[in-house]
């Protein structure tokens, strides 16, 4: 089962690698990992989704807590957050084919960030299923390019985490 694992620490230089060296001494293959500062920048926060069962995600949670600039960790539930994926694609759109591949693009929401003789290159945002979705549909006309974020994540309503 996927965790999401919202991880907020000192914004201090190593603070990264300790962090991931401790999920590879464990065995544990990070899905995806976001990290960037939080309102006070004295702290990031790292947002870390891992593949492992609750008993596994406990101890991990347990040897992360141990780390002196970790400050707090929530392991997000998906009912109760809001988790967000970046993705750039550099899709073919030669003239015979781009009109479908706006269509598209204004379907998802998405936005074409530069334009190229044959090619486009769109910008999407939403939830993994949304971002997975959108590469589905542009697959068929040639993914030139594709780059993506990893999820970022936070906790609905007052809670903080």
């Amino acid at each position: 089962m996927k965790h999401t694992l919202s991880v907020l620490v000192d914004n201090e230089p190593g603070v990264l690698t300790r962090v991931a060296g401790l999920f590879s001494r464990r065995g544990f293959n990070i899905d995806s990992l976001a990290v960037g500062p939080t309102e006070n920048p004295k702290y990031s926060r790292m947002t870390i989704v891992i593949d492992g069962e609750t008993h596994s995600i406990e101890q991990v949670t347990k040897q992360l807590h141990k780390l002196i600039n970790v400050i707090k960790i929530t392991d997000l539930d998906p009912e109760e957050s809001i988790e967000r994926e970046l993705v750039l694609i550099k899709v073919n759109a030669p003239p015979t084919t781009r009109a479908q591949v706006i269509e598209i693009v204004d379907i998802f929401r998405a936005n074409i960030v530069d334009v190229a003789k044959n090619t486009l290159t769109i910008e999407a945002t939403g939830n993994t299923n949304k971002v997975k979705a959108i590469e589905e549909m542009l697959a068929p006309y040639g993914i030139k390019e594709l780059t993506r974020t990893g999820k970022i994540a936070l906790s609905r309503g007052q809670k903080s985490g």
